[in-house]
């Protein structure tokens, strides 16, 4: 005999039914509820490779990602995802386990954020991508040779390539191949710069690649961005009358080394010299920022042939050599006077220390 009524059967399977439905929803929210995975501030993940889903929920938890770890690995098991894509994932405010486990497994990835300097070398750049890239600094290197298909495929040299990576921050994907990073870069030279001043390219007497060139002495000589439009404009006023450009940082870049110079320096037998060597240096001497390409395209006209440093890292501007000369020679002065305070300074901390 049934020891239950229909009425009680009933009510047990409407129960079950409840009972059923709330665990389902309540599966279901916790899989799917935008709070799941939280971080206060931005956390980066980088996946190197396949990774499991213990590996993933250990790297979260020592990341200090707020999350609950067991209940990551059930939800990963849940919902089918195991395994996960190398890649830069980001934790950014709320997430939930649906969305950014599937992201992962998917190698569905957030872009990195790359910064290009201004003022600086192909071995130097190179290195700095592969840090902040996957891929191998000795890689991008390769790129900014002259036999590097990409600089082939521009009609540029190698030096020429890597004077259009225009410093800035570029969001590139972390595991971008290294030809893609640099394209992504050089494009925004194409934008910023062959585009955007293609009137007056077109118009001036020198080509492109002999802007950039003057581009990147302006750059390595302007310590006071304000003075990039005036310093340029002295160096084709130079130009303009068959005067030796006479820029220090070519004489820096033939000697390879960055340091103050000497008498003897200025005389270095260098195609990149600019005192022995009449108008513009064979190609670029590093990457210029917009700021001293536009100075180029855009100079400040003026007379000033000359120019001597500041105590306070600006120049002087002069207009004949013997207003340089009388400059020049208070600039010595201070020099001298400098070293003299340096010398006075350490010999009274060395009586001090006696």
């Amino acid at each position: 005999m049934n020891p239950f009524s229909k009425k009680e059967l009933l009510s047990l399977f409407i129960l079950f039914i409840l009972v059923l439905l709330i665990t389902a929803g309540w599966r279901n929210y916790r899989l799917y509820q935008p709070s799941a995975i939280q971080s206060d501030i931005p956390i980066e993940i980088y996946l190197n490779d396949r990774t499991g889903l213990d590996d993933l929920a250990l790297m979260m938890d020592n990341l200090g990602v707020n999350l609950d770890s067991d209940e990551l690995k059930w939800a990963g098991r849940v919902l089918g995802w195991r395994n996960f894509r190398t890649g830069l994932y980001r934790v950014d405010g709320a997430h939930s386990y649906e969305e950014f486990l599937s992201n992962m497994a998917k190698g569905i990835q957030d872009p990195a954020s790359v910064t290009v300097l201004s003022g600086s070398d192909p071995e130097r750049l190179a290195l700095t991508l592969g840090v902040q890239l996957k891929a191998d600094s000795e890689q991008f290197l390769e790129l900014f040779s002259d036999s590097s298909q990409i600089a082939e495929e521009y009609g540029l040299t190698g030096d020429e390539l890597f004077s259009r990576m225009l410093p800035n921050t570029y969001q590139i994907y972390w595991t971008a191949a290294p030809e893609n990073a640099v394209r992504r870069i050089y494009s925004e030279f194409e934008s910023m710069i062959s585009n955007r001043y293609q009137d007056e390219i077109g118009e001036s007497r020198y080509s492109i690649s002999e802007i950039v060139t003057l581009a990147s002495i302006v750059e390595m000589e302007a310590k006071v961005a304000d003075e990039k439009p005036r310093i340029a404009g002295l160096y084709l006023n130079r130009l303009n009358r068959n005067m030796r450009l006479q820029a220090d940082p070519t004489v820096i870049y033939a000697l390879g080394e960055r340091r103050r110079l000497l008498f003897e320096d200025y005389r270095i037998d260098h195609p990149y010299n600019t005192y022995i060597n009449a108008g513009l240096p064979p190609g670029p001497i590093t990457n210029p920022d917009e700021a001293s390409i536009r100075s180029v395209i855009q100079p400040e006209e003026h007379d000033f042939l000359f120019m001597v440093a500041a105590p306070d890292g600006s120049h002087r501007f002069t207009r004949t050599f013997e207003e340089h000369q009388q400059a020049s020679a208070e600039w010595r002065r201070w020099i001298r006077e400098q070293y003299r305070l340096r010398d006075e300074r350490e010999r009274l901390e060395s009586q001090n220390r006696e």
